[in-house]
Order: C-alpha cells, then sequence, then structure tokens
C-alpha cells in the first residue's frame, strides 16, 4: 500500500473487494445514522468505498454490504444517487 505520510491512501471496494487508490473510489460515510455520499473532508465516521462502475453498485446492494459497513440501515434511493453520481464522474 502506498503511504502518503502518516495516512493510507488505498482503500478497498465493498463490491469488488479490489484495493485502489481513495481518489478513484465513490466515498459513503454514516453521518449520524444517515449516509452520506461523497463527504468532505469533515465529514468523520463509519465509511465504506465503491468503485465507480455499475457492477460494484449493483454487488454492493445485492449482498447487503453498504449497511453491513456502515451498520446502518441504508435507504434504496441511495442506489439512484450513486448511479447518478457515476454518471456524472
Amino acid at each position: 500500500m502506498v503511504q502518503k505520510g502518516n495516512r493510507m491512501t488505498e482503500r478497498r471496494c465493498a463490491g469488488c473487494w479490489q484495493i485502489k487508490d481513495r481518489k478513484d473510489l465513490i466515498k459513503i460515510t454514516n453521518n449520524e445514522g444517515t449516509p452520506v455520499v461523497n463527504p468532505n473532508s469533515l465529514t468523520f465516521g463509519r465509511s465504506v468505498y465503491l468503485c465507480y462502475n455499475k457492477s460494484c453498485i449493483e454487488t454492493a446492494f445485492k449482498k447487503n454490504k453498504i449497511s453491513k459497513f456502515l451498520k446502518t440501515p441504508v435507504p434504496n434511493e441511495l442506489k439512484g444517487q450513486l448511479l447518478n453520481e457515476l454518471r456524472n464522474s
């Protein structure tokens, strides 16, 4: 893994389980029980990362991985929000 200072810059995709650079992944953070997509750097909390491809998003929702990693229920609207994020990238 590549280190920048004391911080790791690589994360694992919850869909395909591949390790990629953090900037190449969509970050979803649990902010007080509400999942936030690509939060700013001031948002802290339990996070999960997904690749910018439809198959990883579909797999993560099919296997309920996002709610398992965030330890909170995830609304179905989040899937649409992630697919919109995918189209905008």
